[in-house]
């Protein structure tokens, strides 16, 4: 049937384009975009077995059904019992006859046609998106759709060994796991912290709090979750926007607004602009 052979051909080429993408990300060190650098050996295994079955359904010929379309396929055509015109059931009647209505209809477009159009935009669709369209990370309009430092798993598996460590080295996963365990305003009042980030406004003071965020990557992009430390910096809106990466050094203090979400804040000594790092994501 047609519609068999257009579903055919649509998943070939769909995992054709979804491999070279795969292969292209790979060999451009941009794969970490997506999934965790751990398990791009697993993405690339499979972009590979993909590939053998790609190249195994074009050298492999289509059923022969697949050629047939339903208009091949014969079937007995009853023969047509005549209808009686107006003029004859008049006749029969003895009255007189009524006017006949016609109507014209538009055609409507083959169903194989609108399956075919469907087709090709899916192919082209995927075709820009993971070809045409230049790699992205993920930003703060995601992260706003997320609750930023929520990520449990992270924060059940890293807290404890975090505890009493070398925070010179802290990346903003740690600071944020450690400080969603033990928010003690004593213990951390003074510590020095130094991260970087992309900026994400606060959604409970956003005129004197942002975050420098970074996302937490499990698995792939999907399971991305935002964690950040909270800054305070009064009318940071004015020099800084969303999503703008900034690195920042300083100490940490009590929140002077109070807040119970994010009692120790960063209060910056310094906070440069800088470009968006090869690494985006922590893992």
């Amino acid at each position: 049937m047609r519609r068999r052979l257009i579903a055919r051909w649509q998943g070939i080429v769909l995992a054709l384009v979804g491999i070279v993408a795969t292969v292209w990300l790979a060999l451009t060190d941009q794969l970490g975009l997506y999934i965790n650098p751990a398990s791009s050996w697993f993405a690339i295994l499979m972009a590979i077995i993909g590939a053998v079955f790609v190249v195994a359904a074009f050298a492999w010929p289509p059923l022969d059904d697949e050629h047939a379309s339903e208009s091949d396929v014969s079937t007995p055509t009853p023969t047509p019992t005549p209808t009686p015109t107006p003029h004859a059931r008049a006749r029969v009647r003895g009255t007189r006859p009524e006017p006949v209505h016609e109507h014209e209809h538009a055609p409507s477009a083959p169903p194989g046609r609108i399956r075919t159009a469907q087709t090709a935009v899916i192919v082209v669709g995927a075709t820009l998106a993971l070809l045409v369209l230049p790699p992205a990370t993920l930003t703060s309009a995601v992260a706003s759709q997320r609750s930023i430092n929520s990520e449990a798993s992270a924060i059940d598996r890293d807290g404890a060994a975090l505890v009493g460590g070398d925070t010179s080295s802290f990346t903003v996963k740690d600071w944020a796991v450690l400080l969603r365990q033990n928010p003690d305003v004593d213990t951390y009042t003074g510590t020095p912290v130094d991260v970087s980030g992309f900026v994400l406004a606060s959604t409970e003071d956003s005129e004197n709090v942002f975050y420098i965020t970074r996302f937490v990557v499990t698995h792939c992009a999907i399971d991305a979750q935002p964690v950040g430390v909270p800054v305070y910096l009064p009318g940071w809106e004015e020099e800084y926007d969303a999503d703008q990466w900034v690195e920042a050094s300083g100490a940490l203090t009590a929140n002077p607004a109070g807040s119970a979400t994010d009692p120790l804040v960063l209060v910056p000594d310094e906070l440069d602009r800088i470009e968006e790092p090869s690494d985006p994501y922590v893992f």
